[in-house]
Formats: structure tokens, C-alpha cells, sequence
């Protein structure tokens, strides 16, 4: 029996070196990366190269030329990704044409950024073909907000920094001097912002401090469990103080209310240290709730942490401030208004 015990044991640590070695770290390895420091991109300067790309849905044709003008007023030098407008159903081309124009801008040490045409569907849909390594090796800013949290996870998971804000389409319909635009230059140029926003009747007043996690609810859910990419895991997030942050679009609250719960049953609403609820748009109040965020504070609010609703990350491309994934951060809720400081 011992003789075959010994076996097992030698065979599960040749797994595990092998699944190292691929880039493929098992669960409970994998809970360590999240524990060490997780880096912050260079700073962008003028004449830097910044790739746009479509991970997920196929954008609007004047989308990356448009997103490629603003960049260029800022300095920089955009370069759009070979498949940028391909279609394959409602996706940017087939997975291995958009994990190519992804992997091209991750390889690529001269391009310093890498910002998103649009959301929509399939990014988690590239994360298998991939590793930490790829991700890691070569630090620089993921931009984008919606379907493209999988790849915020994904940065955060192989602990490098992201960026959840707007992207393409703003970029292009907005233009280079939109004041939410400019936040994210300053970001990507290496400034660290600090925001302050009006009081809402449903805040938990208090102070938190730790790292900013979140994204697209529905997204990060999604991806919730899986071995190498939930930055929520409960292997990546013991330990660590964590500022939780979500929003979502067109889901109905029950939907919203069962993924909460989800939240709730894997540990995290326990453990997180404070709770920004972004802007939950285009649903249906019902059930006798006012809206969303009556529904969420019946669960948010049973907790001993500072809770704010309504905070400018969102769908909504007016209300949708550019927010550092992995970064550290002080959440203050006051009864006059809510402070998000990012430090590094």
C-alpha cells in the first residue's frame, strides 16, 4: 500500500512540474500567483505604439480608424490588429484569428497598450490557447470594459495590471478631448487617479483599502471556478484585501440577484473589504424594488463594509471612469459623497 502511495504522490508532482512547465499551473499553485505583487504597466509616452484589436464581437467599421484618430492626437502611434474587422458569426474572426491578433500585441515588446475595439461576446473564448507566460512576460495596460473583463481576470491572474474603460467606440465617437476620454490618457500615461462622486441614498458609509477587483458581472462569474483565469478565486484572493466592483447591462434582476447570491455561496461578499456597485442599465425594475440597487442592498448592506451604488463604471459610456484592475486603492464612503483614491 505505501509502495503504491508513493507512486501516486511521485505521479501527481510530475503533473503538476509538466502543467508548470505549459504555462498551466495547477489550482492550488495557481492560488499562490495572485499573492505576489502584481505589477503596473510602463507609463505610455508620446510616440509610443498602442495596438487596437477586437477580442470579442466584430465592431462598427469606422471603429478602429476612428479610436486609431484619437489615439493619434494624444501622440501616440496606433497600429490596428489584422483581424480587427473580421466577422465569424457575431465574432472579430474565428478563435484562432483573434487569439493571433491578441498574441501578436501581447508578444510585440514595441507596442506599449493595448485597447479594444468593442465588448460584446468570446473573449474567455481565447484564454485556453493561452498561458500566464504570455500574458505576463511583456507588461502593458489591456483596455476595455464589458466582455473584455475575462481579459482583465486573465492580466490580473498572470499579475499584471488592467484597465476596465471605454474603449473603441468612445474613443472614435467621442473624441481626443472628451473629458472621460482624457482620464484614461492620464492613466495610460501614468498618472493615478482619484475620483470623487455624489452621495446615493443606499451607501454604507465607511473606509476600506486594498486592491480593486470587478469588471462585468455576468462575465466575471462566468469565468468564475476556472483553474487558471477567476481572479476572484478563493486560492488568489486569501489573504488579500480586495475592493470588489460590478456593473452590468440587460440583465434582469433576478439575473442579477442569482449571480449576487453565487457571489455570496463562493465566499467573496465575506471576504472583500468594500463594494462599488457600478451603473446597471437598459433593465426592467420589478418584483416591488425601486430598481437595482434597492435588490442589491438587501444582500450588500447586511455586511460590516463600506458600500457605495451608482458609481461611474457602467455601460453607459458618460458614467464610465477608467478603473486600474489589480491596483491598490482607498474607498472612502461618506454621508457628502464617495472618494475611489488609486496608490502605488
Amino acid at each position: 500500500m505505501m509502495k503504491k502511495i508513493l507512486i501516486l504522490t511521485s505521479l501527481c508532482l510530475c503533473l503538476a512540474m509538466t502543467a508548470i512547465a505549459q504555462g498551466k499551473a495547477p489550482r492550488g499553485l495557481h492560488g499562490q500567483q495572485l499573492a505576489k505583487s502584481i505589477v503596473m504597466p510602463p507609463a505610455l509616452k508620446a510616440g509610443d505604439k498602442v495596438a487596437i484589436i477586437s477580442p470579442a464581437s466584430t465592431p462598427g467599421d469606422s471603429n478602429p480608424e476612428k479610436a486609431a484618430a484619437t489615439l493619434r492626437a494624444w501622440g501616440f502611434e496606433p497600429v490596428i490588429g489584422q483581424h480587427a474587422l473580421a466577422r465569424y458569426h457575431t465574432y472579430a474572426g474565428t478563435i484562432d484569428e483573434r487569439c493571433a491578433d491578441l498574441r501578436w500585441a501581447l508578444d510585440d515588446p514595441d507596442i506599449k497598450a493595448i485597447v479594444c475595439t468593442r465588448g460584446g461576446y468570446g473573449s474567455a473564448m481565447l484564454l485556453d490557447p493561452l498561458t500566464h507566460e504570455d500574458f505576463g512576460h511583456n507588461p502593458k495596460w489591456i483596455v476595455g470594459y464589458s466582455d473584455i473583463t475575462a481579459l482583465h481576470s486573465a492580466m490580473v491572474c498572470s499579475g499584471v495590471m488592467s484597465l476596465h474603460a471605454n474603449m473603441g467606440g468612445a474613443l472614435g465617437s467621442r473624441g481626443a478631448n472628451d473629458s472621460i476620454n482624457l482620464m484614461l490618457r492620464d492613466v495610460l500615461m501614468g498618472k493615478l487617479p482619484s475620483y470623487t462622486v455624489p452621495a446615493h441614498p443606499l451607501n454604507k458609509t465607511g473606509t476600506a483599502s486594498g486592491i480593486v477587483l470587478g469588471g462585468n458581472m455576468a462575465v466575471f462569474t462566468n469565468i468564475g471556478g476556472s483553474r487558471d483565469w477567476d481572479f476572484l478565486d478563493r486560492g488568489n484572493i486569501r489573504g488579500k484585501n480586495i475592493i470588489l466592483f460590478f456593473e452590468d447591462v440587460s440583465e434582469s434582476m433576478p439575473r442579477v440577484n442569482s449571480m449576487l447570491q453565487a457571489l455570496r455561496l463562493k465566499g467573496v461578499l465575506g471576504h472583500v473589504k468594500g463594494i462599488i456597485v457600478g451603473r446597471f442599465t437598459e433593465y426592467e425594475p420589478k418584483d416591488g424594488y425601486a430598481d437595482m440597487y434597492e435588490m442589491l442592498s438587501e444582500t450588500l448592506n447586511q455586511y460590516n463594509i463600506p458600500v457605495c451604488y451608482d458609481f461611474p463604471a457602467s455601460h453607459d459610456e458618460d458614467w464610465n471612469y477608467p478603473i486600474i484592475e489589480g491596483c491598490d486603492a482607498t474607498l472612502n464612503v461618506t454621508p457628502e459623497g464617495v472618494t475611489l483614491t488609486f496608490t502605488d
